[in-house]
């Protein structure tokens, strides 16, 4: 018998134990809701990006059944050749109407939007300059792409402007940025970048997936939050948080779009979304644009549920939207805490490096529409009880 070749994966794993990182999936229960059932025990849920709960919104069952019963369970191919439904068409016009740009392509999730776009649009001979907390979905379209990287300190516009001043005119340019941070939930210096990409002539791009439903007029993202329109030439959103369902798109030119029909490689080499999931998503956007209190109420409660963190002492850090860490420092001690507050009735999962640096391990909570003032009040609670037990207030 022939020595295991990947025996080193356990040791690895072996090290994680003892560093207190080893994390093992827990298992939802039924539905995705503000209070779930996790691993069979009932805790308010923290740790979905489920923002306005359209997981379970009646209209989205009601259109992804009726579209599952006419047109199938799947489309059977991909994009490129026989799997472009007439759904997929409608969903990219109503995308592209609501972020208002020429036209929208949808991918298969939000990591191949963001890998695949970027991979596609450059060459060896180009430059990214990055933001240092960008999504690693970003990160590695950028190495796929082979175009040099640059990174600026976490947005610093000062810092990209020397970044961007030192390289040649003649060189092709993508400065790119988070429109909100899914680790510290704060917003990318949209505005100043907007200007040095006029200034230096760059493609500017925006990975919008924590923004699209949260911020902006009936949730259009950062674009519309900092009104600018027609200044950044790709947004990346996600169809998988606020929207509730599945998937990723690109809205931008339609140059762009159709560039992206025959160079984007999650494009052409996946198969297209089922139509129940294309139909789950154009209801979603008709509650976007029907039921404007659902981010109303999402709001409300992120803003009753930092105060609250925020009283009782803990390090929230930077953070302007419902994603909010309470950061604690060491790896061990974060997820320490994630599985106390667990065992007292809470989800909150443990982030620890290499998701975030080593000294800013953290639990992450996002805050949702659907929560009752009680399940938020009792998580504040649980959250002073174990505070206080491991030292953290």
């Amino acid at each position: 018998m022939r020595d295991d070749p990947l025996a080193y994966l356990g040791a690895e794993l072996d090290s994680l134990k003892q560093q207190g990182l080893y994390r093992r999936l827990r298992i939802l229960e039924g539905e995705q809701k503000p209070t779930s059932t996790f691993d069979g025990r009932q805790v308010v849920n923290l740790s979905s990006n489920n923002y306005l709960g359209l997981t379970t919104h009646p209209s989205l069952r009601e259109r992804a059944l009726e579209a599952t019963h006419s047109l199938g369970v799947g489309s059977g191919s991909v994009r490129s050749i026989a799997g472009t439904m007439a759904i997929h068409v409608e969903l990219e016009r109503r995308l592209a109407a609501f972020k208002k740009t020429e036209a929208v392509v949808v991918f298969q999730s939000g990591f191949a939007a963001n890998a695949g776009t970027v991979a596609a649009i450059l060459t060896k001979d180009d430059v990214v300059v990055s933001d240092e907390l960008n999504h690693a979905s970003i990160v590695d379209g950028c190495r796929l792409s082979r175009a040099t990287i640059r990174v600026f300190a976490h947005r610093d516009v000062d810092a990209a402007r020397k970044v961007l001043a030192g390289l040649p005119k003649s060189q092709r340019k993508l400065l790119i940025t988070d429109g909100v941070f899914s680790m510290d939930g704060d917003l990318g210096a949209l505005p100043g970048l907007c200007a040095l990409a006029e200034e230096f002539g760059c493609i500017m791009m925006v990975d919008d997936a924590h923004a699209s439903g949260v911020f902006g007029r009936n949730g259009r993202g950062t674009i519309d939050h900092f009104d600018v329109h027609g200044r950044v030439d790709i947004q990346v959103g996600t169809l998988s948080k606020a929207i509730g369902a599945l998937g990723g798109y690109v809205a931008g030119s339609r140059a762009l779009i159709e560039f992206l029909h025959h160079r984007a490689r999650p494009f052409l080499f996946s198969t297209s979304h089922p139509p129940g999931v294309a139909a789950a998503c154009l209801g979603a956007l008709d509650v976007l644009e029907g039921e404007p209190q659902l981010i109303e109420r999402l709001w409300e409660n992120t803003r009753f549920f930092k105060a609250g963190l925020a009283g009782l002492g803990f390090n929230t850090g930077s953070s302007e939207s419902p994603i909010t860490p309470v950061i604690v420092g060491d790896g061990s001690l974060a997820m320490k805490l994630s599985d106390r507050l667990f065992d007292q009735g809470v989800f909150a999962q443990g982030i620890a490096f290499p998701t975030v640096p080593r000294d800013k391990a953290r639990v992450r909570t996002i805050v949702t529409a659907t929560h009752s003032r009680d399940e938020l009040r009792f998580a504040l609670d649980v959250f002073a009880r174990v505070g206080r037990e491991l030292a953290i207030i």
